[in-house]
């Protein structure tokens, strides 16, 4: 699916934007631009689109996002309720790759940096004591005035190049240039109608109107768009669904099942250990053991 192309604002009196956010949600809208991007989540939970991975997010996730790699966090129906209990909060670092300067990258002593850069084209996100020490930092770069506020980000860029605890997203790297708003607008509305209706038994029929094509000219044209059929796209939405709620441990399986849009347990089964390697029950013994 092609994402929307985001011109970030500048300002002039700084070279890279940090910021502490506190929103009823994320948007929904999927784009990228020519900034890296590191998004601390600190609340909000849903489903997050990075490239070609479709998972579920939850507090206290870091992760870098590199240029020009499509992305958006979608949040929880109830976010989108005007709930007061219900908001997000994010801490995000949006940089060009030179906006210290091209000079730093030729250092010999910065020669990590632009490996990092480079793995980031593909998400990366971060671990164990790496995650916390960059939380730390992120905090710190938000609240940091002047030379301060540059000093904070080298530091967060040296902790990130030199750790061993990033671990990749996206299994194609899959970059994008400006493109047609016609296919943004329609795009976007396809990916805004799955997200509300997943439960739901979504026929081609309906997507199609959707994106006023055709069911045969749809399913060209979502193939051409995402490398994948619509029908794969919505299994993998309800699977991430089926991840968060099975980590949330306050539903037999055989609810989640129905609850995120399968007809049947065998078929709810077979999909998720295609898609995530694992059953429903060993991914959530995985999970569980890890907290």
């Amino acid at each position: 699916m092609k994402p929307l192309y985001r011109k970030l604002p500048a300002k002039l009196e700084s070279s890279f934007s940090a910021r502490h956010d506190v929103m009823p949600n994320f948007g929904n809208v999927w784009h990228y631009h020519e900034e890296l991007e590191l998004h601390y989540t600190i609340r909000g939970e849903g489903v997050r689109f990075i490239g070609d991975n479709i998972s579920s997010f939850a507090p206290e996730e870091i992760i870098l996002v590199g240029e020009k790699l499509s992305h958006a966090w979608r949040c929880k129906d109830e976010y989108f309720q005007n709930n007061p209990d219900y908001n997000i909060e994010a801490i995000v670092l949006q940089f060009l790759p030179d906006c210290l300067g091209k000079q730093l990258l030729q250092l010999p002593e910065s020669y990590l940096i632009p490996k990092l850069f480079e793995r980031a084209k593909s998400g990366l996100i971060i671990k164990g004591e790496t995650k916390k020490l960059v939380a730390e930092l992120m905090q710190n770069c938000v609240h940091e005035t002047g030379f301060g506020k540059v000093i904070a980000l080298l530091q967060i860029l040296r902790v990130l190049a030199e750790s061993d605890e990033c671990e990749t997203i996206v299994k194609t790297q899959t970059t994008f240039h400006q493109s047609n708003e016609a296919d943004n607008i329609r795009l976007n509305n396809i990916f805004n109608y799955t997200h509300a209706h997943y439960k739901d038994d979504i026929t081609l029929e309906e997507v199609a109107n959707i994106a006023n094509l055709s069911i045969t000219s749809f399913c060209r044209y979502f193939k051409t768009m995402t490398r994948k059929t619509y029908y794969d796209f919505l299994v993998e939405i309800r699977i991430s669904h089926a991840c968060r709620l099975l980590v949330e441990n306050k539903l037999p399986t055989e609810v989640i099942c129905f609850e995120c849009g399968f007809n049947n347990v065998s078929n709810f089964y077979r999909h998720f250990k295609k898609v995530m390697g694992l059953t429903p029950l060993e991914y959530k013994k995985r999970y569980l053991s890890r907290n």
